[in-house]
Order: structure tokens, then sequence, then C-alpha cells
């Protein structure tokens, strides 16, 4: 009648004949190996690492009194990590009733042990073959390291060193090698959490940056939902969570494989170090939760995971979305992904629900007041202005080109049509754009965002070099000839965008590609995704085009002030028309209406009003460069009469 009690598989098994020669007991002691079995005629010892607490301690069972051979099996379950006795057709327990267990001291342990051997001995360790070992006393089997017990005293210092590493000066933005290194650590962890050895049913480790719960689930015929929420107070962005799993949860598992216990990691991350994606996201109090089933891998549940974190009101221009953290193949970096999460969001809190277990948090995604039908309208000013600015852009290089005859303003008019052949190529670009995004081709839609980039940049850079012509005629004394010099011109305004692009694509091939920019509704904050071709990394776009159209502003808004100055200092009268409409022609040609981009870093109506103006000048430059090059056209026919004398007849077109 020997065998382990139940369906269940054990892990290992050691078998053998046992001469009864006395009244004799079974005792289970502390010791350093796996296991480890002793006989002698007054006992048969085993050993096996115990908790701290009970090292103390042994454990003593009576044995059948009738002398004689006995057959006897020793179980180890690692899935609760306990040991059976089967003793003849006597079934034990090992360990698992206290009041059995004797503290060292209260009886007797110096009674003569007179050894004896064990026969027909033999083993097997789970996904092994039985193997016969000879005759003798004393059976030891070494730990593996996967087998070795775990104690809490083992978490805590795994948790002090992971706690160190994240607490460590790093940069501002770790990278994917320091990142996948912590990672790494933070697997160590959830392994010994997997199988620490625990003294009652829950235990919550950690004092710092990381907390980790584990939860020990009896089971059962009929699970039930199971809710956690952690006790300690927090004072940060996130000021609680709680945790509630569905029932279909454990009954999958059930259905699996017959299990003597679930047990659920819960752990709470308060610092985002580890888990940076390639935009450099925020999330919510930068806390991330890790919920796992041990052993299992839970995806596509019929009832979502709830996870609620609670939190102050948020800014306007922010909206919080469910993510979780999505590692790429090769394992060194990830990214923060939303497939198999839905978003509620509250006043005071924000509800996750999840059909998987992963890392989680609350993505803070800037939606600075832009519903779907705002963001509808401005797309068709958008589409119908630059469809106009490019084609009022092509006819004023014609005009321009066939019109410039006097020596005096080649070069002006050369450097007029440069800049508005680069507005047109910006307008076709974007006009294009996100049709190319639409293409299953990666490579196409690559090239779209580089050739955007350029013409981009080739409008900033002509936009400088119109406020470097308006220094040479307004504040050069002299205007010095300079040889080949819109040739050196044009080597600046074509060649320095595409020395930039060309940099920024062999540093990195995917600096380039399709963007999804969140559009979201204003009812419940559903997000809704455009996608467009350009610049994929926000560092790239924040230095490289924020950076050099600062530059730009801030060098011709000084030629701006220079201009008006001259013209304050004329002063003539008769022509204030005349030089409100230059005034106005050089704004648009030296780019400040597009300064008004700074203020889409704002909240509110405000920043809405500014998207609008900045939208509806900005897409029609090309357009009113030609309403302006026309105006001042029909100003010089009125006043062919009169020359003026003032240095901003130089940038005025000729009207012979």
């Amino acid at each position: 009648g020997l065998g382990a009690s139940g369906h269940r598989e054990e892990d290992f098994r050691f078998c053998g004949d046992r001469n009864q020669t006395q009244e004799s007991s079974a005792i289970l002691e502390h010791g350093p190996a796996a296991i480890s079995i002793e006989n002698t005629a007054q006992a048969l010892i085993i050993k096996r690492p115990f908790l701290p607490s009970r090292r103390n301690s042994y454990y003593k069972y009576r044995l059948p009194p009738t002398l004689g051979r006995y057959r006897f099996c020793i179980f180890w379950f690692e899935s609760n990590r306990s040991l059976q006795l089967v003793y003849g057709k006597q079934s034990i327990p090992l360990g698992g009733d206290t009041s059995s267990s004797i503290p060292w001291g209260q009886e007797s342990q110096k009674t003569e042990r007179t050894r004896a051997d064990i026969f027909n001995v033999s083993y097997i360790i789970k996904g092994g073959k039985n193997t016969s070992l000879d005759a003798k006393d004393e059976y030891f089997f070494p730990a593996s390291a996967e087998s070795m017990p775990v104690w809490e005293q083992d978490v805590e210092e795994q948790l002090s060193a992971l706690d160190s590493l994240i607490a460590q000066p790093l940069a501002a933005a770790p990278g994917a090698r320091e990142q996948q290194r912590l990672r790494r650590k933070l697997g160590e962890l959830e392994r010994m959490l997997a199988k620490v050895e625990l003294e009652g049913q829950n235990q919550t480790f950690g004092e710092a940056t990381v907390h980790a719960t584990v939860l020990r689930v009896q089971p059962s015929r009929a699970p039930q939902p199971l809710t956690f929420a952690p006790l300690r107070q927090e004072s940060g962005e996130v000021q609680g969570f709680t945790v509630d799993l569905p029932r279909s949860l454990f009954m999958m598992v059930k259905e699996r494989e017959e299990v003597v216990e679930h047990r659920v990691l819960v752990m709470d991350i308060n610092r985002q170090t580890m888990f940076q994606d390639e935009n450099s996201s925020h999330v919510l109090g930068d806390k991330v939760v890790s919920i796992s089933l041990v052993d299992t891998v839970v995806a596509n549940l019929s009832e979502p995971v709830v996870l609620t974190f609670f939190h102050g009101q948020l800014p306007r221009n922010v909206t919080p979305l469910c993510v979780f953290w999505q590692e790429d193949a090769s394992g060194s970096s990830g990214s923060w992904d939303s497939s198999g999460c839905a978003t509620v969001t509250g006043s005071s809190q924000t509800e996750c629900r999840c059909n998987h277990l992963t890392y989680f948090a609350v993505l803070m995604v800037s939606s600075p007041d832009i519903t779907s039908v705002h963001s509808n309208y401005l797309s068709i000013i958008s589409y119908v202005g630059c469809l106009i600015s490019a084609l009022a852009s092509i006819c004023t290089i014609f005009f321009l080109y066939f019109r410039s005859k006097q020596r005096d303003q080649i070069t002006s008019m050369h450097i007029h049509m440069n800049l508005l052949a680069a507005i047109f190529l910006l307008d076709i670009t974007f006009l294009i754009s996100e049709h190319l995004a639409a293409s299953s081709s990666e490579a196409v839609c690559r090239a779209g965002g580089l050739f955007l980039h350029f013409s981009l940049l080739s409008c900033l850079t002509w936009m400088g070099i119109e406020g470097y012509n308006l220094y040479r005629l307004v504040i050069e004394v002299f205007n010095a000839y300079h040889d080949h010099f819109l040739l050196k011109l044009c080597l600046v305004g074509w060649g320095l965008p595409l020395f930039c692009v060309m940099a920024i694509l062999l540093a990195r091939w995917t600096n380039y590609g399709p963007v999804s920019i969140p559009i979201y509704e204003s009812i419940d904050g559903r997000p809704t995704n455009a996608t467009i071709c350009w610049i994929t990394s926000p560092l790239v776009h924040n230095t490289v085009n924020l950076g050099f159209f600062s530059l730009v502003f801030l060098f011709n808004s000084v030629m701006l002030g220079a201009m008006v100055r001259e013209i304050l200092r004329q002063n003539k009268k008769g022509h204030k028309l005349k030089h409100v409409l230059a005034l106005f022609g050089l704004s648009i040609l030296l780019g400040i209406p597009w300064a008004l981009i700074f203020f889409s870093f704002t909240s509110g109506v405000f920043c809405l009003v500014s998207l609008y103006i900045f939208t509806i000048i900005n897409s029609l430059q090309g357009f009113l460069i030609f309403l302006w090059y026309w105006t001042m056209v029909l100003q010089a026919s009125k006043a062919s009469d009169s020359q003026s004398s003032s240095d901003s007849a130089k940038l005025q077109p000729s009207s012979s």
C-alpha cells in the first residue's frame, strides 16, 4: 500500500527496506542538504532545511509498534515544499503539524543510537530514471541551485541590492544595457519570491523603492475572486492601488493541473528607471505594478484583472492611459503597450482592466485639449492651406524670376525664390506624409519622414538667410560684393539641412519612420491615432527642430527690430501703409509667426487658439508671401514716379 496521497506527482522519491528491531520513531530535523536519510535502531532520521525560526526544533513521530521489516518511502513535493513518509501502511505528513514540534533540550537527544543499514534502496527525481543504491545507513542528496530553499532573509538581501542599484545616480535616461541589467535583477527577485519559504499565508518584503508581496491562495473547487490592497500609506502622486483578480484566473490554473497552492506575486516599483522606452514616456507617479502567477503565463482571461490607481486631480492637458511593459525579442529594450487593457478614468482614480498579467502602469499622455473634432478641423485647415500655399509658391517663383531684372534686387529675389521652393517642398511632403504612413513599406515611410524633415530644416535655414540678407541691406554700411555669393547661400540653405538629416539617419536609421499621434475623444478619453512619417525620437525632434528654430527666430527678431528702428528713424509721411505692408511681408519671410509653436506647450483654450492661429498662418505661408508680393508690386506701380531712399525699398520687388 505504498504511494503518495491524492493525484499529485512527487518531485523526489526515496524508498527502502528497514528492519525494525525495537520500538522506534521517525524524526525530522534541520539539515543543510535538500534531503538526507539516516537510519538507526532507535529512529529513522530525515533532515531537510527549516525556516530560521524553527531551526531550534525537531519533529518526532511514533512508528508502528510491531517489529519486523518495513518498506518505506519518502516523497518530496516542490509545489508546497512538503515531505511525506509512507511507512508500511501508515502515511505521515512530515513537518506540517506544529504540535509535533519539540524544542531542542526539552527531550534528551543524547540517547545512544545504533546505526543500521537500509536495504533495497532506490530513488527517483522527477523527469529522471529510477536508480538503485547499495545498502548503507545514511544517504545524502545535495540540493541543486534550482532546488535550494530560499529564506525571507535572502529575499530582503536581494531587495536591498536592487534598491541600491536603482538609487545609484544614473543618466537622465538610462541606456538599454543598464535597464536590461536592472530588469535581470528584478527577474532574479521574482524567481526567489516564487519559492521563498513563508511562515504565514501572505508576506510583504521591502521598505524602499521596490516592495514585493507574496499571496498564497489555497485551491478550491469553487475559487473566489482575490482582492489585494497594500497596507502602507503613500504620499506621492499615486496615493495607493488595489488589485482585483478574477476567479477565472484560478479556474484556468486548476484545469491545467492539480496544484497544492496558487502563489500570486505583486510587486510595487516606485521608480521608472528600468522601464524607459525610446520616447522617454512618463508614467503616473513613477509607479509600476507587477502582477504574476508563479509558473503560469496568464493571457486572454475571460474576466479582466482590475488594477485601480488612486491619485489626485490630474492636469487638464494630460490623459491617463493604462499600459503594460512589452519587451522586444532580444529583451534589451521595450516599450509601453495598451493592447488588451481598457482605461476607466475618474476624478481621483484610474482603473485598468486587462486580460493578462505583467508589469502595469498608467502612462501620462500629453493631450493639449485636442479632441477629435478640433483635430479634424485643424487637419482640414492644414491640407487646404498647404495646397493653396504650394500653388501660390510656384506662381510667385515664376513671377519673381521674370520680374527681377534690376541688378541690386537679383540677390534678394533669388533668396525669396529659394525660400518659396523650400515652402513648396514642405507643403507637398506634408500633404503626402500621412498617405506614405498608410503604406505597408517602412522603407518608403522612412524616406518620406527624412524628406519631410529635410524640407522643414531647409525652410528654417532659408528664413535665417532672409534675416542675414536683411542685415546686409539695413545694417551693413557698404553693400560689399562677394564672389559666387548666391552659390554660397545655396550651399548653406540646402547643404546644411541635408547634412543634418543624413547625420541623424546614419546615427540611427530608425530615427525616421511612422509616428502615431494620439488624438483623444472629449467624452470618454478613448484614443485614436493619426500616423505620419516623421522623426520617431522625441529627443531628436526637440533638440534639432526646436533648437534650430529658436536660433533662427532669435536672429530674425533682432533683424526685424533693426528694420522697425530704421523705419521709425526715417519717419516719412505718406508711407505708413507701405511700411506696414513691408513689415508684414518681412515677418512672413523671416518666419516670425512660427514662434506660435511655443504656445502649444500651454494648456486650455489659450493653447487651442494658438494652434489654430499657427495652423492658419503657417499653412498659408506661401500664399501670404504671394499676396504680399503683389501688394508691393501695386504699391510700387502707383509710386513709380517717386524713388524711395529707404533701405527697406531694397527688399521690395521691382515693378519694371
